[in-house]
């Protein structure tokens, strides 16, 4: 079948790519999707029957319509400051501006009522520049894993006719003809003249692939490794209540490595990933009070970047991965007071502590996971929030492990976020130009509006 544009991946860039082209334009477009529908993405942990990854052939999680997005805490960054290099392609008012602007359309599709926080004019910047960490400065639209889904949905309800959707059909190849492109997948090639891949973190491996391939030049990337933390919500609360979603970066005294927070959930719950048959943990939160815990948590991250001779930033935080997989038969869990005096946590020592755990983990020991000068300089952080939210250093903070943030290896894109070869543009985290839902939605209706000839 022959279409105007092929969109492969259904993640927050796929989907406002195919909403303007939906919108603004007449162009045959379809969309190509690894995993299912909104309504068919379930995990099956449950808690009572299934505590553990199966390790399921496709991750609802990870993929299908709404992206790994889908079930995060729908937090939309609205900044230039993190999130990724978006601006160094288009300009930075331009990516404010389309910020903004998805920021509005989710809003009108469910997201109305929900919460804008600010670190303008916050005294806790002031605070954090008093005990050497780092504010960054950003305006925060959380709409909470429960709208988040009630504004996906929405969006689908309006897509789903103009556009062409393949579920459940991943992409195997790309081949570039003499006019346009050839889109491969198990149950059929269809052609087109426009082709934008928007696959996420979890098709960084697929990717890296294709620019193979097509010999498209990339660049190595980095790869985010750590730990995620879980303490009593009043801890943080004095932070959260007012700014909801802080960034803040610390640099260690011993390493000068940066360590970051990142993905803070007020009052949220610890959850599992599964990326290329990997498990590894995150965090959502909800706007419903009543789906709320007594926990908040975060990540606390370290970038490490490789050049010569190793150049595969995720295979090094794949195999941190696969030995905590092979330890913990998956994501460990361990008191801080345990890490420091250097023992593992078992169940007894988790149970008798003040935090209740809000993921089946299996306790263990990080040290024997992570590597030295990444778990020093977590053990650094965690003492430096303790000055500003003291009790983050208490014995029964809990951190589980590991976290790890994969980058694709970053694409060499010209302003139109198109490569070397005309007509072929990449989008979103799966680029490594983006690493956030708002960058990354902005991306995709940027190309879109290419496309079609409205910002040139």
């Amino acid at each position: 079948m022959k279409y105007d544009v092929i969109i492969i991946g259904a993640g927050p860039g796929g989907i406002f790519a195919a909403w303007e082209l939906a919108k603004k334009s007449n162009l045959k477009t379809a969309v190509f999707e690894t995993g299912s529908v909104l309504e068919k993405r379930k995990c099956p942990i449950d808690g009572v029957k299934v505590k553990t990854c199966i390790n399921c052939k496709t991750c609802s999680i990870m993929n299908g319509f709404g992206g790994a997005g889908a079930f995060s805490d729908g937090k939309y960054n609205i900044t230039n400051d993190f999130g990724g290099s978006l601006y160094e392609h288009i300009g930075r008012e331009t990516a404010l501006e389309l910020m903004h602007y998805v920021d509005d359309i989710n809003m009108s599709h469910g997201g109305e009522g929900t919460a804008m926080y600010t670190t303008a004019g916050s005294g806790f910047k002031k605070l954090c520049m008093q005990n050497k960490l780092t504010l960054l400065d950003a305006s925060v639209r959380h709409l909470g894993t429960d709208i988040n889904y009630i504004v996906l949905k929405n969006l689908y309800e309006e897509l789903k006719d103009p556009i062409d959707f393949y579920f459940n059909t991943p992409v195997k190849e790309i081949r570039k003809l003499e006019e346009g492109f050839e889109v491969i997948t198990d149950q059929g090639s269809y052609t087109c003249d426009k082709c934008i891949v928007s696959v996420g973190r979890s098709g960084s491996k697929w990717l890296s692939g294709v620019c193979k391939d097509l010999d498209i030049p990339t660049k190595a990337n980095r790869v985010d490794l750590g730990v995620r933390v879980e303490l009593p919500a009043q801890i943080f609360s004095h932070i959260t209540d007012e700014l909801y979603e802080s960034k803040i970066v610390y640099r260690t005294q011993k390493f000068e490595d940066n360590v970051r927070t990142f993905c803070m959930n007020p009052y949220g719950l610890v959850v599992n990933e599964n990326t290329n048959g990997i498990i590894t943990v995150n965090g959502h939160s909800f706007e419903d009070p009543e789906k709320r815990t007594e926990n908040t948590n975060f990540a606390l991250l370290v970038a490490k970047h490789f050049s010569e001779p190793f150049r595969d930033s995720n295979e090094y935080g794949e195999s941190i991965a696969r030995l905590s997989n092979m330890l913990g038969g998956g994501v460990i869990v361990q008191r801080f007071g345990d890490l420091e005096r250097g023992r593992r946590s078992t169940e007894k020592r988790i149970l008798e502590g003040t935090v209740r755990p809000t993921l089946k983990a299996t306790p263990g020991d990080l040290s024997l996971v992570l590597p030295k000068r990444i778990l020093d300089g977590i053990i650094e952080m965690i003492y430096a929030l303790d000055k500003i939210a003291p009790g983050t250093a208490n014995d029964d903070t809990l951190l589980y492990g590991v976290e790890v943030k994969f980058y694709n290896m970053e694409v060499d894109l010209d302003e139109n976020l198109e490569t070397c070869h005309k007509g072929l543009y990449m989008i979103g985290d799966g680029s490594g130009v983006t690493h956030s839902l708002s960058h990354a939605s902005a991306s995709g209706v940027y190309v879109a509006d290419r496309i079609i000839g409205l910002n040139e």
